[in-house]
């Protein structure tokens, strides 16, 4: 089966797009990578993004021209996958869309919205469109989050010491695979989310480009402490969270308590010391011997050094790419994955990780230009997740 996957994170600055050929050989499944993609944004629709997040106040209006623009957005991103990665044919394209809320009261998710209409992807390209992929989860009393797990738990192979897959995004979540094979993921809290808002305000510039402004900066003591106050990270998995929470304004505001205003650099060095001790708290309190990372961070000089030498030697941190994976594509091949599963009757939300009820099928279908014809639903899920054609592992 040849599947493509889309996504745009809570950084939204692109569409990532990836597609692989999957192929079941007993309890494995190979992962081809074909190839990645990203498709920038239009400044216009960027901005469109940030009128609606969290905590602007926003209309129906707004909301409905973002899903029919974002929709266009991502359509043209997959007609690109499709020609320029998939030579020009899919079983099914997978598209995340776009989080713009994604809501939690009480510890408890109780909603989520990703925008980015499939029928827009489905009649540009043609091909099914599987979307909508985090509300079954919720309906089942699960926190929609994190889906990465599906694919760490079937990558990673148990060892004799705990390991983790990492990825930081906007925010940071963590998958750890114990050594008897039980697994346990979650939200750790910011990554790149408040890194890139003290960037924009203190350059323009979306991102900390290598970590310069960081490390021209200083942490600031007081600033930390209040940010490392933030009763989420108390709170015990499963639970999960994004922009709603860890926005711009929600740094601004820690810094408008301050006596004296820091330096835009000493905020970002203290938002990418946050960012580095967060995560290094979650990999002491699991006695992890190993980092598997993937996201954006990884481009981070100044925080990756400082997650590896927090753990001085109690951890081994190393990128994703190094099992075969491209770090930078990582969520896009996740969705390609979860588009599989959906499409041969398989559950990808882990109960274990989300709190859900039950493991569930995830996704809704939009079906191409011709009817929807699903294959037999698979007997049971695959075991194990090689990187690779059959013929020859790489990872």
């Amino acid at each position: 089966m040849r599947a493509i996957g889309m996504i745009s994170g809570t950084s939204f600055d692109a569409v990532d797009v990836a597609a692989a050929d999957f192929t079941r050989d007993g309890d494995v499944l190979w992962l081809d990578p074909l190839g990645a993609l990203e498709t920038p944004y239009p400044d216009d629709v960027r901005a469109q993004i940030e009128a609606v997040l969290p905590p602007r106040q926003t209309g129906v209006g707004q909301v409905c021209q973002l899903a029919a623009a974002l929709g266009q957005v991502f359509a043209a991103a997959a007609a690109r996958g499709l020609a320029e990665l998939a030579g020009g044919r899919a079983d099914l394209i997978s598209s995340h869309g776009q989080t713009v809320f994604h809501w939690v009261a009480g510890g408890r998710a109780l909603g989520t919205l990703q925008l980015g209409e499939p029928a827009w992807i489905a009649e540009r390209t043609g091909v099914p469109v599987l979307s909508d992929l985090r509300s079954r989860d919720i309906a089942r009393g699960g926190q929609g989050a994190p889906l990465a797990p599906i694919l760490d738990a079937l990558l990673l192979a148990p060892e004799s010491t705990p390991r983790a897959a990492l990825n930081l995004g906007g925010i940071a979540n963590v998958t750890v695979v114990r050594p008897d094979g039980s697994l346990l993921g979650y939200d750790i809290g910011p990554a790149n989310a408040l890194i890139d808002a003290a960037s924009a305000a203190c350059t323009g510039a979306p991102y900390d480009v290598d970590g310069r402004l960081a490390r021209s900066g200083q942490v600031h003591a007081d600033l930390l402490d209040a940010l490392l106050a933030e009763p989420y990270y108390a709170a015990p998995p499963p639970k999960s969270t994004g922009k709603e929470l860890f926005h711009a304004e929600y740094l601004r505001r820690h810094v408008d308590r301050l006596p004296a205003p820091p330096s835009g650099a000493d905020v970002a060095a203290t938002a990418t010391e946050l960012t580095a001790r967060i995560v290094a708290a979650e990999a002491d309190r699991h006695g992890l011997a190993e980092l598997v990372i993937s996201g954006g961070g990884l481009r981070n000089p100044a925080l990756m050094e400082r997650i590896a030498g927090l753990g001085d030697g109690r951890w081994r941190v190393r990128p994703i790419d190094e099992l075969g994976l491209p770090a930078a594509a990582k969520e896009a091949y996740l969705f390609a994955l979860i588009g599989y599963l959906s499409w041969h009757g398989l559950p990808a939300s882990l109960p274990e990780v989300t709190g859900a009820s039950a493991p569930a099928l995830l996704g809704a279908f939009t079906p191409g230009s011709a009817p929807l014809r699903l294959p037999e639903p698979a007997a049971d899920p695959p075991r194990r997740l090689r990187i690779g054609r059959p013929s020859g592992e790489v990872g």
